[in-house]
């Protein structure tokens, strides 16, 4: 099969800073319906994209909060550390915010005689006594997790404990369904400009495992294989994932200098913010370089779970619910000896992981503007080890699609490409609505050495 070259981008998209304000607003609006009197969103290195997705800027090497006093129009408060003090001007919002330096968000040993206590600088953002306050990190919680949802809440207890003991210990809640739940967070559907940027993204992770596929080779290291990515410095999602033999069955490690050989198991993922690309399989040519007992690789575990993927996308529309996308999956791939446990696909933003629509009995539906994964991952747990498919993609109705072709023609140009070989080469049925952000779209090389043999279906 011939993969086409579908290109990469010329122009990086950008978030124009009316669409941060009106995030905010849009959050203000949310959380006074809620009853809050302010919000406090919080961010670190690893949980950033709540206030990156709010302000456009990420904490890089501290904490960060964002206060909101929603009974003024006042402006937020973003309050950072030492370091971050000097890079708030990467948010195209800056003037609209106040700044407020809490030295205790940086680094152990840094300076720490500047700077008001955290309780004066909340009381700044309009934290209050008897005040309900919403509080946003990264995670919310059920009550088959704890015994109360609303009041568990994940941020640094320092933090958490400062404001319970400012506004009273009932009227702390966690808010994080507000921003980030698959159908009543605000983070959940995306305008024009950010999908053109996640696309972007999806463009270049996607490339680089497309150079891996075509360029891996025994003898080489990881490290070695990590080069052919050509990597552009895009900020990561997660860590870069790369590794072949006895440590592939993991799938989560970082890339060593360990020479990989012919016959191993291997599995490579790149994400940068907004999209994630992964696949697996196994360094041959073909079937005969497998042990005996796993000849059967493809008929056994790979075609039925690209049969799986296919039943995904053809699922794959606005209005479907997440119980749809988890019964195509399971009613095919469904059986123990596959291993599939997580969610078959979920939201992606800034974050790789949002949260998922998609679960047994589901209904929450999917609607235009959602930037969605497909991540459906065997775990066998047996020599036949998996295979996987991760791309992204967004759903766009007609209106957002002409918004997309008059904007981003060029990535309107990709994506249509993207979808012609889907449809036409592999044999995939997409709703007109699907846009897909990846450079090896649905492309499933089961033997990583043989990269032109992929699956289609019949």
């Amino acid at each position: 099969m011939q993969l086409p070259e579908f290109g990469t981008p010329t122009v990086e998209p950008a978030i124009p800073p009316e669409t941060y304000l009106e995030r905010i607003k849009t959050l203000r609006e949310k959380a006074r319906g809620k009853g809050f009197d302010s919000f406090v969103v919080y961010g670190d290195r690893e949980h950033f994209a709540s206030i990156t997705w709010l302000t456009g800027y990420d904490p890089r090497f501290e904490e960060t909060l964002l206060v909101i006093d929603l009974k003024k129009d006042s402006k937020p408060l973003l309050v950072v550390g030492n370091e971050g003090k000097g890079y708030t001007a990467i948010s195209p919002i800056e003037k609209r915010l106040r700044i407020a330096l809490y030295q205790s968000f940086s680094l152990v040993s840094q300076p720490r005689g500047e700077s008001r206590p955290l309780k004066q600088i909340l009381r700044l953002g309009g934290v209050k006594r008897g005040g309900r306050v919403g509080v946003a990190g990264w995670k919310y919680y059920t009550d088959v997790e704890v015994d109360d949802p609303e009041q568990t809440l994940e941020i640094p207890s320092y933090i958490a404990d400062t404001l319970r003991r400012m506004a009273g210990k009932g009227n702390v809640t966690n808010a994080n369904r507000l921003l980030i739940h698959p159908t009543e967070g605000i983070r959940a559907v995306n305008d024009v400009d950010q999908l053109a940027f996640f696309e972007y993204a999806g463009t270049y992770t996607s490339q680089a495992l497309r150079d891996v596929l075509f360029g891996v080779r025994p003898g080489m290291t990881e490290h070695e294989v990590v080069r052919l990515m050509k990597l552009n410095g895009l900020p990561l999602s997660c860590h870069l994932m790369l590794s072949a033999g006895p440590r592939a069955s993991m799938g989560l490690p970082s890339p060593s200098d360990r020479v990989m050989r012919r016959g191993e198991q291997f599995t490579t993922a790149y994400g940068a913010w907004g999209c994630l690309n992964s696949r697996a399989g196994f360094l041959v040519e073909s079937e005969v370089e497998l042990p005996k007992q796993i000849r059967d690789y493809v008929p056994k575990l790979v075609a039925p779970y690209f049969e799986a993927i296919a039943a995904w996308y053809e699922k794959l529309r606005i209005k479907a619910t997440g119980g749809d996308l988890w019964k195509a999956v399971h009613g095919r791939i469904g059986d123990p000896f596959y291993g599939v446990h997580l969610n078959p696909g979920h939201l992606t933003s800034l974050d790789e992981w949002l949260s998922s629509p998609s679960y047994e009995g589901s209904k929450e539906k999917l609607v235009s503007g959602m930037a969605v994964q497909v991540d459906v991952i065997p775990g066998t747990g047996t020599k036949y080890y998996t295979s996987n498919i991760e791309d992204g993609l967004c759903l766009a109705d007609a209106k957002l699609r002409s918004e997309i072709e008059e904007k981003y023609p060029e990535a309107w140009g990709r994506m249509q490409m993207r979808r012609d070989f889907m449809v036409d080469q592999l044999g995939l049925k997409l709703a007109p609505e699907v846009l897909p952000f990846s450079n090896i779209p649905a492309y499933l090389p089961p033997y990583i050495l043989s990269p032109h043999m992929a699956m289609r279906m019949a």
